[in-house]
């Protein structure tokens, strides 16, 4: 497993809502602008007559009604949505099957479907990816009688980004673009695109948000923010330009060149 004593970096830890506004340069502009126009045009509605009139009708109480009653069955819609343009399994086989680490909490749906994949002989190889994930993850695989042989990691990646790049570039280096990608469903749509972008031909695996993750987590609360979260990030990475294929200028610090290349220098042995 691909685990350099440079890997030992901190986890971000802006809040999901602080990241969703992080363009590059247009950040600071833009919420200065959408803070001003928000509050001039509340302003200007609140001094009008016929907004004041329509408010206290009950048109406004009903429509408060009926907003309050759908926004379940709107949630439920939305979160379908991440899963309705993930492209089917065709059950053609793969180069490896690649685990992305969510936490311990959701570890035992990856490893069970990670190992039933390769128990159908679905690809010869299994790599777990995510830092202070990965290797959780393989000793598992390994006490569920997998090959160690078999197995591979990184312990490097701090997000679905890093996710993606360091593992092209230790597979890219053996030959390998064709993977079974394994993780939940709210997660899947952006860990796709952004695979893609890195030169992967992606198949889809889901697994459920684990239903013990709502006991350990503040209930069903804690799958809503989930959601929402995966929201914010499959937006964040579009206008972030993260899902063509162009390397990111975010990852051209020198640490984190100087981490992929040794990921690649690593990768390259592996084939050997």
């Amino acid at each position: 497993m691909f685990d350099s004593p440079l890997c030992d970096r901190p986890f971000p830890e802006k809040p999901f809502f602080i990241d969703w506004l992080n363009f590059g340069w247009l950040n600071k502009p833009l919420v200065a602008l959408i803070v001003i126009f928000a509050f001039f045009g509340i302003c200007w509605i609140v001094q009008q007559k016929r907004w004041r009139r329509w408010v206290s009708t009950k048109r406004a109480i009903l429509l408060l009604f009926g907003f309050t009653a759908t926004f379940p069955l709107m949630f439920v819609a939305a979160a379908q949505a991440l899963v309705v343009f993930l492209p089917t399994d065709s059950g053609t086989a793969a180069e490896a099957i690649v685990i992305l680490g969510r936490g311990a909490l959701f570890d035992e749906q990856r490893v069970n479907l990670a190992a039933e994949l390769w128990q159908a002989r679905r690809a010869p190889m299994i790599f777990a990816s995510g830092r202070g994930d990965a290797q959780r993850m393989i000793e598992q695989l390994e006490a569920k009688g997998i090959p160690k042989q078999v197995l591979d990691g990184e312990n490097c990646s701090v997000s679905t980004l890093e996710n993606a790049v360091f593992t092209a570039a230790i597979l890219h280096k053996q030959g390998i673009r064709r993977i079974l990608l394994i993780t939940d469903r709210p997660h899947m749509l952006r860990s796709l695109l952004v695979f893609r972008a890195n030169g992967f031909t992606v198949i889809a695996h889901t697994t459920s948000i684990p239903p013990y993750l709502g006991r350990n987590l503040g209930g069903r609360k804690a799958k809503v923010s989930l959601t929402l979260r995966e929201y914010a990030g499959l937006v964040n990475y579009g206008l972030r330009g993260l899902y063509l294929p162009q390397r990111s200028p975010e990852l051209n610090s020198p640490e984190l060149v100087n981490l992929l290349q040794k990921a690649e220098q690593y990768g390259q042995q592996r084939r050997l």
